[in-house]
């Protein structure tokens, strides 16, 4: 089993940033590729970023894109999401999870194990 601890969520002023980590532990799948998800009130999740194992391919969202930036540590089973210029839209829980495939997909079938989420409130 694996488990995924986010952290870094909070409350944002419009145009700050934020730092979001996402830790797993248990058995963890070194090869597998890791995502962020979001969801925020009334709406369904969406994907937000990913990025492959090895190699340092990433995908983002098109509302995100320029802004956020995904990242990981392998020693440390650690994923990142760097958010800068923040808006009111990016509002949301924000969910860590990890694949095993190496595909950094944006489905979220694509996707084995999930996070508890953060919250990410972003006023403006």
């Amino acid at each position: 089993q694996v488990q995924l601890v986010e952290s870094g969520g909070g409350l944002v002023q419009a145009g700050g940033s934020l730092r979001l980590s996402c830790a797993a532990s248990g058995r963890t799948f070194s090869s597998g590729a890791m995502g962020w998800f979001r969801q925020a009130p009334g709406k369904e999740r969406e994907f937000v970023a990913a990025v492959a194992t090895i190699g340092g391919f990433t995908g983002y969202a098109d509302s995100v894109k320029g802004r956020f930036t995904i990242s990981r540590d392998n020693a440390k089973n650690t994923v990142y999401l760097q958010m800068n210029s923040l808006e009111p839209e990016d509002t949301a829980v924000y969910y860590c999870a990890v694949s095993q495939g190496r595909v950094p997909g944006r489905r979220q079938n694509d996707y084995n194990y999930w996070g508890q989420g953060t919250q990410v409130t972003v006023t403006s």
